[in-house]
């Protein structure tokens, strides 16, 4: 089971991982290099206490040699993609920067707080970032390329679970769970008054204060706030709807109205125009929901919670009629784990901690809590009820009741034996140093 997920590896450098290896006493040195991309002993470190910290990997050298192997068939990807000219579009980098950035803030409690974390400024920090998301997405472009040709058949699928020992595939205790969200939607009042809010302060701007000062000590957009408010320069069709047309209405260095959009209240600066790219500035504010507006949605999801456990309706039709989570309320609120499965195994890496605690005893099989505050994926104020949907205890793979894992695990290792077959046949299209360091690693035949 080792090389099943071998080259679907995932392990591509995080923000953290660079930073605990920046922050160690190790002097940095090129180990590695596939063309012109060289690796540090720094990442390497880097990642492999990244892993170990969660249990990824075990404590060891041959630990270290895989982690360096995956960097180098990483590495590997990313030149033969410049070479097959994979490319992938500056604006979707940049859309993933953005979300990534604004997550990374709000967790920490903002940027500031965020700068701290890690020593850098935000342009750093987002510079050093872009270049990650970058190679992930190259990477993962480069591994769908490999095996969009992949697939098994049935009789692979029992072929793959013969030729594998009986108790070597243990599933772990796996839950079922499904939530129905609503948004806690702000009042008309809170939107008048957020609205009145910024039009005070595009008045102040008129007037002759700087727009990107204004910008760093008003604005809700925290990863735009710390460098003015400014976007960067997009593409039409990269923004909203109603932002985007603003900006092809108003004049460079001319302020815009106070428009809205699903974001909240913008106030923006145009700074430059050409032909469909823009430059621009903004100013963000949210409209915060009230004690009433909480109340409100609470006694939505309560209503609903009661005609559910009366059989009034089913959870699952509540979902797809009611939920504002789209993605989950089409699928009749089923919560998805990593590998896009309804069954999430109950480890620390699969299941949010937060649900992990809503599951625990008294909670039962089949009941549904209370309405409990959540936070959307684009950072919306919600709430939700959860339903505790099922629990399949730890268990010895069987065709008949785990055939969707068995074959997503025949899959990868197929799709694995591919990229593997990939590489045995590119590797001499590039040049491939080793550092004597790793001299003991075998890496896919290079020594």
């Amino acid at each position: 089971m080792k090389k099943i997920f071998l080259m679907l590896f995932g392990l591509l450098l995080s923000l953290p991982a660079l930073s605990q290896a920046q922050e160690g006493e190790t002097i940095d040195k090129i180990v590695a290099s596939v063309d012109n991309y060289i690796i540090l002993l720094s990442e390497v470190e880097g990642q492999y206490l990244n892993l170990l910290s969660r249990g990824a990997i075990t404590e060891g050298e041959a630990s270290k040699c895989k982690v360096l192997e995956d960097m180098i068939i990483q590495k590997m990807m990313i030149a033969k993609a410049e070479i097959d000219s994979v490319i992938v579009e500056d604006k979707i980098v940049q859309r993933q920067l953005d979300q990534r950035m604004d997550i990374m803030c709000r967790q920490v409690g903002g940027c500031e707080k965020l700068e701290k974390v890690y020593g850098k400024t935000m342009n750093d920090i987002k510079n050093e970032l872009r270049d990650i998301i970058h190679d992930q997405m190259v990477v993962q472009k480069m591994q769908e390329k490999i095996t969009e040709k992949v697939t098994v058949t049935p009789k692979e699928v029992r072929k793959f679970f013969a030729s594998i020992p009986k108790d070597s595939l243990e599933i772990e205790n796996e839950v079922e769970l499904s939530h129905i969200v609503k948004i806690i939607e702000p009042s008309k009042e809170q939107k008048r008054l957020t609205k009145e809010r910024l039009e005070k302060i595009r008045t102040e701007i008129a007037e002759g204060k700087d727009f990107a000062e204004m910008a760093k000590k008003n604005s809700e957009d925290y990863t735009s706030a710390q460098q003015g408010g400014s976007l960067d320069w997009q593409n039409r069709g990269n923004l909203v709807p109603e932002y985007e047309a603003e900006v092809f209405r108003i004049k460079p260095n001319e302020l815009s109205r106070v428009v809205e959009s699903q974001f909240g209240f913008h106030l923006i600066l145009l700074k430059e125009r050409r032909g469909n790219e823009h430059l621009s500035s903004h100013i963000l504010l949210k409209p915060t929901p009230d004690a009433q507006d909480i109340e409100r949605t609470k006694r939505q999801l309560d209503s609903m919670r009661t005609l559910i456990m009366r059989d009034s309706i089913k959870f699952e039709k509540a979902a797809i009629e009611f939920s504002d989570d789209k993605n989950s309320g089409s699928s009749g609120g089923a919560i998805l784990g990593n590998d896009r499965s309804t069954r999430i195994p109950v480890l620390p890496e699969t299941l949010d901690s937060y649900l992990y605690q809503v599951i625990q005893p008294p909670m039962k099989v089949g009941e549904i809590t209370e309405p409990l505050t959540y936070r959307t994926e684009d950072g919306k104020e919600a709430m939700r009820i959860i339903l505790y949907k099922s629990l399949t205890d730890r268990h010895t793979a069987s065709l008949k009741t785990d055939y969707a894992k068995i074959y997503e695990y025949a899959l990868n290792e197929k799709k694995g034996k591919a990229i593997e077959e990939w590489f045995k046949k590119t590797k001499d299209q590039v040049l491939i140093r080793v550092d004597d360091r790793f001299k003991g690693c075998t890496i896919l035949g290079l020594k």
